[in-house]
């Protein structure tokens, strides 16, 4: 059959064809906004980062990013970290794992303060992490967005261009999110990330937390001794 009797079929097979589409092996970005958490994150976030300024007063110049130690562990951010803890399992949950006698722990629960061309690249949280994610205390104009990746190294080896990159489609690479004072993102740990080149004179600050789990016995109630 020549190419034009072929295209003539198709012309007539391809609209009384219904092609199913499905999706299979998500990534997914979880985000929601808690303002009001941020006061006492805040306070806590600023003590640290004094901290850190007064033992290391001089900012790298090639990385200009200030951290603390972590701090989960603070009775002032109990309920945030209480709210962050919740999610996550949550999360784990509503994506099928089974997570019946399991509970989630921090691994990780730092604030970072990127100040003027500071950036983060491109990296996952393995170690037996399972989840990830962001608090943003600080967020002027012109800061760094949070990038995600395109997990599928198979896929990037013979990516094709993209019509449109504005757009978030099948053909995208990374996703770009524009951060806000109070926004929490969370991620699967296996879902890389990065962090673009932060513009502002004044600094972005966030915390960044990782979580994994842990067997949780079930309660089992006292067998009865019987007496013979």
């Amino acid at each position: 059959m020549c190419n034009a009797a072929i295209i003539e079929n198709l012309k007539t097979v391809v609209p009384t064809t219904e092609i199913v589409t499905e999706y299979y092996f998500p990534s997914a970005v979880y985000s929601i906004s808690r303002v009001d958490l941020l006061p006492s994150a805040l306070l806590v976030a600023n003590e640290r980062l004094a901290i850190s300024r007064k033992e290391r007063p001089k900012l790298n110049n090639l990385y200009p990013v200030r951290m603390t130690d972590s701090f989960y562990n603070d009775p002032r951010v109990k309920e945030l970290t209480e709210a962050i803890g919740q999610i996550s399992w949550g999360i784990l949950s509503g994506q099928g794992h089974n997570m019946e006698n399991l509970g989630v722990i921090f691994y990780e629960f730092w604030c970072q303060e990127h100040h003027r061309h500071s950036a983060m690249d491109e990296h996952i949280h393995a170690n037996g992490a399972q989840i990830t994610g962001f608090y943003f205390l600080e967020t002027p104009n012109d800061c760094s967005k949070v990038v995600v990746h395109d997990p599928r190294p198979g896929k990037k080896q013979i990516n094709l261009m993209e019509t449109n990159i504005s757009n978030a489609t099948a053909a995208s690479t990374a996703i770009h999110f524009t951060p806000t004072p109070g926004m929490m993102l969370f991620t699967n740990a296996w879902l890389p990330h990065s962090f673009s080149r932060h513009g502002s004179a004044k600094p972005i600050k966030f915390i960044h937390f990782t979580l994994g789990v842990q067997y949780n016995a079930p309660s089992c109630p006292v067998p009865a001794v019987e007496i013979i």
